[in-house]
């Protein structure tokens, strides 16, 4: 009788030979993230090198996959946050549906300056305020980038805060921004960012507020009818963006990689912020040929507007309740 373990051996061999040992192609773990950023936007182009970071990094053994251009922010952190995705790369606001206190980093006019901003980010306690609220929700911090500073879009002038009163605007689905506008006598329309373009070429609203990189990036610039592009560079909001991954996803991971997704280089969020800043001139002349008239406001034009506003950092800060209170504080501490 014959012994069948030659053959088998021999059988398994081949199948090493097929199959080969693992490689980066065949990685232990894989990240997806999802983001609204568009392939070519400076945003993109950060996930691009965070991506090259991590997997050098890590030797290949986490694969990162990018899925750019998804359409709807609070959706994706919601899978995030359920364990069903494992990154998602967004702005602040995408994100306040779930955790609530972050509310309070794009109320009206906290940050005055980039300067300001960048301060209060990179100060540990601020962030370290944030990745408790995230952690709680389910979230674990990675690293900032940025959308910048956002501004008025409309099919009408507006010069002074009563000029706003009554205009249908598009607003993001986030607390803080529906406070801003109603505190100016607006009608503020919680809107999507995949249903936001359809909404002004149909008249739903009568315009948004963005920055000019994203009103350029999503095309809603185009939403407007021509004769009737305005802007006006109201910068009442800044807006930082950031990455977080699913803690139920992170947890499963050995201890070196997990170092690694939360001690990523300070110079990717700088060379991130960078590029939006260095873009916005360019992107404002690019608007002006489509259509646009820019108004850039005076100091005492843009009094009337943060008058307006005065007490809605507060005001959310309080709803957000002590997390919303201690985050506020320690943001204004770096002033």
């Amino acid at each position: 009788m014959r012994k069948p373990i030659p053959f088998l051996g021999a059988l398994f061999a081949v199948c090493l030979a097929i199959v080969g040992p693992a490689t980066a192609d065949d990685p232990e773990f894989i990240m997806e993230v999802g983001t609204v950023a568009p392939k070519g936007s400076p945003w993109a182009e950060q996930l691009q090198r965070f991506k090259a970071e991590v997997q050098e990094k890590t030797n290949g053994r986490l694969k990162v996959k990018l899925r750019l251009g998804r359409g709807n922010e609070r959706s994706m952190a919601r899978r995030v946050q359920m364990g069903s995705m494992q990154a998602f790369a967004g702005s602040v606001g995408g994100m306040s549906s779930i955790v609530r206190e972050v509310n309070v980093i794009e109320a009206p006019y906290v940050f005055e300056t980039f300067a300001s901003a960048d301060k209060a980010l990179d100060t540990p306690e601020v962030t370290e305020q944030v990745k408790k609220v995230l952690a709680k929700r389910g979230l674990i911090f990675g690293i900032w980038a940025e959308n910048g500073y956002r501004s008025y879009f409309s099919n009408q002038k507006i010069r002074k805060p009563s000029d706003m009163a009554g205009i249908r605007f598009r607003s993001q689905e986030s607390m803080v921004h529906v406070e801003t506008y109603e505190a100016f006598g607006a009608t503020p329309v919680p809107i999507d960012n995949g249903n936001t373009l359809m909404s002004v070429q149909t008249g739903v609203v009568d315009g948004f507020d963005n920055t000019p990189l994203f009103a350029m990036a999503a095309s809603w610039y185009q939403g407007l009818k021509e004769g009737e592009r305005h802007i006006f560079l109201s910068r009442h909001c800044y807006q930082p963006a950031l990455l977080v991954y699913s803690k139920k996803w992170f947890d499963t991971l050995p201890k070196d990689i997990q170092d690694v997704l939360t001690t990523l280089p300070h110079d990717l969020t700088v060379w991130g912020r960078g590029q939006v800043r260095k873009i916005e001139p360019v992107l404002l002349k690019n608007l002006e040929r489509y259509g646009y008239e820019i108004y850039e406001p005076t100091q005492k034009e843009l009094a009337a507007f943060k008058a307006k506003q005065k007490g809605v950092p507060d005001r959310i800060a309080k709803e957000m309740g002590p997390e919303g209170l201690a985050l506020l504080k320690a943001i204004r501490k770096t002033f």
